[in-house]
């Protein structure tokens, strides 16, 4: 059977990265069982701590789509943020906004493999974490990383989001 062409796009745009898990092997996008939609979910399905999910959050930022990797043990503290990156308005974007910017649905979005790279901020909480995994661009794809790599192939910006 055939990948997803987000669950494609993504392992590409890895592996076109050179990116790595925490122990130094290609990082290989995973199909989980059933999909995944929730922090929560995922890490039960992972057996692995809620903080050690980077949720990937689109926002509609002064217009513009914004990508938040906040840890999934807390929520984005959007009028703090939204007056440390100086915008008016930062709101959670629609479902179409996301499709949109990112070529794939909520529940789903990866980090990477979008139709153009998206401003990117890494949330520090998950530096914490040895292990960090994230969506692979559908509900059900995941795949491991590390914050320094987290960083490195989204050519993402540290931010304190909570």
């Amino acid at each position: 059977m055939q990948p997803h062409p987000n669950v494609r796009a993504v392992q590409e745009a890895l592996d076109g990265a050179g990116a790595r898990d925490g122990s130094g092997v290609p990082t290989e996008v995973r199909l989980l069982p059933e999909a995944v939609h929730t922090a929560a979910a995922a890490a039960e399905a992972l057996g692995v701590e809620v903080g050690q999910i980077a949720n990937s959050l689109i926002f509609e930022a002064d217009g513009a789509p914004l990508l938040v990797l906040t840890s999934g043990a807390h929520r984005v503290d959007t009028p703090e943020l939204a007056a440390s990156l100086g915008v008016t308005r930062l709101r959670r974007a629609s479902p179409s906004f996301v499709k949109e910017h990112t070529g794939q649905v909520i529940g789903g979005v990866a980090p990477v493999g979008h139709p153009a790279p998206l401003r990117t901020l890494v949330d520090t909480a998950l530096e914490a974490y040895d292990e960090i995994w994230a969506a692979g661009g559908v509900p059900r794809a995941v795949f491991p990383t590390t914050y320094s790599e987290l960083l490195r192939v989204t050519a993402g910006t540290p931010t304190e989001v909570a």
